[in-house]
Order: structure tokens, then C-alpha cells, then sequence
């Protein structure tokens, strides 16, 4: 038996849980406030000690999942600071994921099985972040970022309608059923991205040192694009 222990922080959701041989055992997702701020600093560590804790201790997880975006900037660094902080006291292997395949999975699981997925998040600044997935998962597009015009034109180059889910897809959809792409309703789960993906993505992924764990970002930080804007 195999119990990994997930996280992902790369959207406004804090998002954790705990797997064992594919069956969730522990689950808990926390919100960004209506008018708030997203609590990754806050809430990471205790929803994750507590789903933990549910499900036995640190002594009965084998491995931890973090997803590695692309996302949040602040999000990201939350994350991964936070898996390879346990990985490194605690001695357990760490398995880096990609934010988009494990909201690819959730598409599937609502309502895309047995077709492709378009994984899409809201990246802010007008663009979105996407990746293209197969029927069984297989990864078509890496993980891009793209104006929703400039996404929607390579949209209609594909033979199939893939399914899309993502905070980008309901900020995109209109740009994204015009370029023949089915979304799921908005009130589809699916929309999230949920860790218990996370966790069944890295059953059989390789783990990584956690120092040697690094985000995907796509593209720099506003700070640094104001830096570059400011400097003379």
C-alpha cells in the first residue's frame, strides 16, 4: 500500500489531500474569500498536517506530490517551499506535478473521459495558461501561456473538440467556444484543481531531490516586468 500526501497552491485555492493506492483518504480545499486574499501562507500547513492526521501521521505517508504550476507566483513559492521544507525534515521523496495535467485529470473525471482535454488557468494580465492532453492523459501541448485570440486560433487547427475546464476557461469562454472548444458548465468541480490529482499523477512520476524542484512560471513576475518598465 501507497499513501502520497498532495498539495497545489498555484491557483487562489489552497488545495490538499491524501491518497492511498488511488482512494482518497483526506481531502480539504480552502477558497480565496469573497473580497479576500488567497491564505496559501495561512492555510497550507495546517489543512495539510490535518489531512495528514486523519489519515494516520507522517509515518504512514510513503511520498508527497506538490504541483509545480504554471500559476501563482506567490502561490508557487508557498508550495514548494512548504513540500521540500517536510521532504527534507522528514526524509520522504517529493514528486513534482504539473498543475494543468492534474486539472486535466479532474476534467476527465468530470465528464471528459475518452476524449481530449484542454486544461486552461486564468494567468492573468489578459493571457491564460493552457496545455493540451490526450483521451488517455498523454500530454500534447506543454504547458503554454497565450492572448485568448492567439489560443483560439491554434484551437481551430485541431481535428477533435477537446473538453476544457479551468478558471481560464470560464474567464475565456466566450474566445474558446468560438474556436469550437466545449466547456464544462460553471458549476462543474472540474474547474478546480484538486489535489487528489496531484496525488494520483505522482504514484508513478519520479521523485526529485527537493532542492532540484522548480515551478513552471511561463513568464517573469510583475515585479520584475515593473523593474524592467521603471529602469531607464
Amino acid at each position: 500500500m501507497t499513501a502520497i500526501a498532495g498539495l497545489d497552491t498555484a491557483t487562489d485555492d489552497v488545495s490538499v489531500a491524501v491518497v492511498r493506492d488511488g482512494e482518497v483518504v483526506d481531502e480539504r480545499l480552502v477558497p480565496k474569500p469573497d473580497g479576500g486574499r488567497p491564505r496559501h501562507a495561512e492555510a497550507l500547513l495546517v489543512e495539510l498536517e490535518g489531512a495528514v492526521g486523519a489519515s494516520g501521521g507522517w509515518d504512514a505517508v510513503d511520498r508527497l506530490a506538490v504541483g509545480i504550476g504554471p500559476g501563482s507566483f506567490t502561490g508557487l513559492r508557498v508550495g514548494l517551499a512548504t513540500a521540500r521544507a517536510i521532504a527534507q525534515a522528514l526524509c520522504k521523496p517529493v514528486v513534482p506535478v504539473g498543475t494543468l495535467a492534474a486539472l486535466a485529470a479532474g476534467i476527465a473525471e468530470g465528464g471528459g473521459e475518452g476524449r481530449s482535454r484542454l486544461a486552461v488557468l486564468d494567468g492573468r494580465r489578459g493571457e491564460a495558461f493552457a496545455a493540451l492532453f490526450g483521451p488517455d492523459g498523454e500530454e500534447i501541448w506543454e504547458p503554454l501561456v497565450a492572448k485568448p485570440a492567439d489560443l483560439g486560433g491554434r484551437l481551430k487547427t485541431l481535428p477533435d473538440s477537446p473538453l476544457a475546464g479551468g478558471s481560464g476557461a470560464l474567464r475565456f469562454r466566450g474566445e474558446l467556444e468560438a474556436a469550437g472548444v466545449e466547456v464544462l458548465p460553471d458549476s462543474s468541480e472540474a474547474h478546480r484543481v484538486w489535489a487528489r490529482h496531484v496525488c494520483r499523477l505522482a504514484a508513478d512520476g519520479p521523485s526529485s531531490p527537493p532542492e532540484a524542484i522548480q515551478p513552471i512560471y511561463l513568464r517573469p513576475p510583475d515585479a520584475q516586468v515593473w523593474l524592467d518598465r521603471d529602469s531607464p
